[in-house]
C-alpha cells in the first residue's frame, strides 16, 4: 500500500502526519514492517526496533483492514479510530445506563467525548480500542457472560500493557461469583483474561530470539521504570512552583487533579467491585512508571470514572454543566493543538 500514500509534502500528508505522530508513528511501523527480527544492545528510543515495545493488536487490525480498504494504511489507521470511537461513546452510555439510568447515560457520554484526554480517539492511538474492549468486557462480566468477557479481556490485553487492569476485573468478577452462588464456571474469564499480553511476550520472545524482550526495550530504549508515583508528584511540585516552565509538568498536575475528583467521585458512588478492580489498577499503572506518568490519555482510560462524575453532578445546574463542557471542549482542543506541535509528551 505503499503507492497509496499522501505524497510527501502534501497538505494531506501534513495533516495526517499530526494524527500518526508520537505513539501513532511506531504503530504505523508496525502496521508497515512488522515487529523487529532483532534487538540491538543499548537499544535507543530513535531506532526502529523500538517499535517491540507496543502492543500488536491495533496495529494488527490496521494491518487487515488496510488490505480491504481504500485510501492507504493511514487513512484506515484514522478510520478505524473513528469507528472505534462512536462505538466507545456508545459502550461508554450502554453501561452507565445499566448501572444508572438514561439521564446520567446522556451526561457520562458527553463527558467522555469532551474530556481532553479524549484526543486519542482522534490520533492513530491504541486506547480507543482498549476503550471498547474494556467497556464490553466489563458489561459483561455484570451480565455473567463469562467466556466472551475472557475473551474481550484477552484481546484488551493484547492492545496495550493497562490491559492487564481487565485480568483484575475478572479475577474480582469471578470470586463474588463463586463466594456467593459457587459459580465455578465464572473462572474461565480470569483465566482467558491474560492471554493476550502472555501470547505477545511469547511471539516477540520467539521472533526475535530473545526472552524478556519486550521488558528490555522498554528499559533501554523508553527508560521505563517504577516510581511507585515519586515521578507524578515530582512533576506536580514542579508545575505548582514554576507553573510556566513546562507543559508536560503542567499536563500532569491537571491529570492528577483530575484524577482526586475522578476517586471523589467513585468514593460517593459505588460501582461494582469489578469495575472498581478495573479502575483502580488503571490508575495505579498510570502512576508507576518513572518517566512518562500521569496524562490525560491515560486517565481517559479510566472511564468509570466518567460515570460517576456525571451521576454526581446536580441535575439543576444546567449552567455549571454547560460551563464545564465547555471548559473541558476548550482543553480537548488545545491539547490536541499541543501535541499537533510536539509541545509536550503525550
Amino acid at each position: 500500500n505503499v503507492r497509496r500514500r499522501p505524497s510527501p509534502g502534501s497538505p494531506i500528508d501534513l495533516v495526517a502526519g499530526v494524527f500518526t505522530q508520537w505513539d501513532g508513528r511506531w504503530y504505523m511501523e508496525i502496521v508497515r514492517t512488522g515487529y523487529p527480527r532483532s534487538i540491538p544492545p543499548d537499544i535507543t528510543y530513535n531506532q526502529f526496533e523500538a517499535r517491540a515495545a507496543f502492543f500488536p493488536l491495533y496495529p494488527n487490525l490496521v494491518r487487515g483492514l488496510d488490505r480491504l480498504l481504500p485510501g492507504g494504511d493511514t487513512f484506515t489507521a484514522l478510520f478505524v479510530n473513528l469507528v472505534l470511537a462512536m462505538v466507545a461513546v456508545v459502550l461508554v452510555g450502554i453501561l452507565a445506563r445499566r448501572l444508572f439510568d438514561s439521564a446520567v447515560a446522556e451526561r457520562a457520554m458527553v463527558l467522555f467525548a469532551v474530556f481532553p484526554g479524549s484526543f486519542v480517539l482522534s490520533f492513530a492511538y491504541a486506547e480507543t480500542l482498549l476503550i471498547v474492549l474494556a467497556a464490553a468486557c466489563l458489561w459483561c462480566l455484570l451480565e455473567e457472560r463469562w467466556l466472551l468477557a475472557g475473551v474481550l479481556a484477552a484481546l484488551g490485553t493484547a492492545t496495550r500493557p493497562n490491559g492487564l487492569a481487565l485480568v483484575a476485573a475478572c479475577a474480582v468478577a469471578s470470586l463474588l461469583a463463586i463466594r456467593a452462588r459457587r459459580d465455578w464456571r465464572s473462572l474461565v474469564a480470569p483465566v482467558l483474561s491474560p492471554l493476550g499480553f502472555v501470547a505477545f511476550q511469547l511471539f516477540l520472545a520467539h521472533h526475535t530470539d530473545e526472552s524478556w524482550a519486550w521488558f528490555r526495550v522498554q528499559r533501554e530504549a523508553w527508560r521505563e521504570g517504577t516510581s511507585f508515583g515519586a515521578t507524578a508528584i515530582s512533576n506536580t511540585f514542579s508545575f505548582l512552583t514554576h507553573p510556566l516552565a513546562s507543559p508536560t509538568d503542567a499536563l500532569t498536575a491537571a491529570s492528577i487533579a483530575a484524577l482526586a475528583l475522578g476517586i471523589w467521585c467513585l468514593w460517593r458512588y459505588h460501582l461494582p467491585l469489578p469495575i472498581v478492580a478495573y479502575s483502580a489498577v488503571v490508575i495505579v499503572l498510570m502512576l508507576l512508571p518513572s518517566t512518562v506518568t500521569a496524562r490525560p490519555r491515560f486517565l481517559f482510560t479510566a472511564f468509570p470514572l466518567f460515570l460517576c462524575a456525571a451521576a454526581w453532578w446536580p441535575r439543576k445546574d444546567r449552567a455549571g454543566w454547560d460551563l464545564m463542557l465547555v471548559a473541558s471542549g476548550a482543553g480537548l482542543a488545545a491539547l490536541t493543538a499541543l501535541y499537533g506541535v510536539n509541545g509536550a509528551i503525550p
